[in-house]
């Protein structure tokens, strides 16, 4: 193992840790075309199937799964590389005015791009908010501006954003006993209701669902916004800016002077502190851990989960030094936009001719129940082969 550096990371050096753990976020996400959840219902008595077809799909409300640990992942990692990005380019003469003009075009790209990239099998512009790249759009502009203020700022803002966001929903009243769950995409009986206190987060009956009923129905649309059917809301913008500062302050202890075991010891030790009180507030009724609507609790139960995997990550690539096995990831993480736009507008495309070249034949005899997997392993594939063709020829999507 190599001496751990002693001195504060320069803006010139490239963590690999922060590209490898992006791009294992966007592999977890391309890797949807590997259809575990098809595998599984031909294999329904095989436990491996049915495992990794749980954690290839998001949790009815309450709880979490590895694909649930997409999104946080690749929002915190926004806030690790921002302090990073901020040094590179005062370094290079930017004034702070030009890089904070920079950080709200960027800001704008990615509202509208999570905007087009949801209305892509629309008749029209469908204005939604709740894709990741929106939901990150929107609070960056105040993750920019606190990255410029000192890490005691940094905390304080993260504390009265979750505090904040817990009271706006606890004083929001829960639905009743008549309220009519159905005209929301809810059933009545549906298994996932919270009890008792946990019912002020209930699924399309919460200050986040009130607030789209009467903010998305100010764009136009085709019809009248109800509700949305996994419960997703723009809101949910505050808290994912929760973890984006989590984040910030991760990637600032990466910065620090000092050991980089005491960087590593640090990370590890708020990411225990932010699981254990993410899930505890969780397990005693005080807010629930729901990823769809971003909970406070889920703030802190995600973003521990985070801070652990950049702690590893940062052990295995940047002070062991074992980095080999990691170049598939980086080919990904260093064009993370790129590869998040391809798997929402070319997995199809690419699966369709694939089929229509090799036809059904080579997977199906050689899969059978795999038939699936192989199929989605050959759109994998060549997803990846683009971006590594990018990667050799220097061409990086940038925003």
């Amino acid at each position: 193992m190599s001496t751990p550096p002693e001195s504060t990371t320069t803006p010139s050096v490239r963590l690999g840790s922060i590209d490898a753990y992006r791009g294992l976020a966007m592999m977890l996400m391309m890797g949807e075309v590997l259809e575990f959840r098809e595998v599984s219902r031909h294999l329904p008595d095989n436990p491996v199937w049915t495992f990794l077809s749980h954690h290839q799909s998001h949790v009815e409300w309450a709880g979490c799964s590895i694909h649930d640990m997409i999104q946080p992942s690749f929002s915190f990692l926004v806030g690790v590389a921002l302090p990073f990005s901020l040094a590179s380019r005062l370094a290079r003469g930017s004034s702070k005015t030009q890089t904070l003009a920079h950080a709200l075009w960027r800001s704008l790209i990615l509202v509208f791009l999570g905007v087009f990239l949801r209305s892509r099998h629309a008749s029209r512009t469908y204005f939604t908010f709740e894709d990741t790249l929106s939901q990150i759009g929107l609070g960056y502009p105040i993750l920019f501006l606190l990255a410029l203020y000192s890490v005691r700022v940094q905390l304080s803002a993260l504390v009265v954003i979750l505090v904040g966001y817990w009271c706006a929903f606890a004083l929001y009243p829960a639905p009743g006993a008549d309220f009519d769950f159905a005209a929301v995409g809810v059933s009545a009986d549906w298994a996932h209701h919270p009890t008792g206190f946990a019912a002020h987060w209930d699924k399309n009956s919460n200050l986040a669902w009130a607030f789209d009923v009467w903010f998305l129905n100010l764009f136009p649309r085709e019809n009248v916004f109800k509700y949305n059917g996994g419960g997703y809301s723009t809101l949910s913008f505050i808290p994912t800016l929760g973890t984006m500062i989590m984040g910030l302050l991760a990637g600032g202890v990466l910065k620090r002077p000092g050991s980089a075991w005491s960087r590593i010891g640090l990370l590890v030790v708020a990411g225990g502190l932010a699981i254990v009180t993410g899930w505890g507030l969780g397990e005693l009724g005080i807010c629930p851990v729901v990823k769809r609507i971003w909970t406070p609790s889920w703030t802190l139960y995600s973003g521990g989960i985070c801070l652990l995997a950049l702690a590893v990550f940062y052990l295995i690539l940047d002070v062991a030094g074992v980095r080999f096995w990691a170049f598939p990831l980086r080919v990904v993480g260093m064009n993370s936009i790129a590869a998040y736009c391809m798997a929402g507008l070319f997995d199809g495309f690419i699966g369709q001719n694939l089929t229509i070249h090799l036809g059904h034949a080579p997977f199906r005899s050689l899969g059978g129940p795999y038939e699936p997997l192989l199929h989605g392993a050959g759109v994998l594939l060549v997803l990846w082969l683009i971006l590594f063709w990018m990667y050799r020829r220097k061409i990086f999507l940038r925003v």
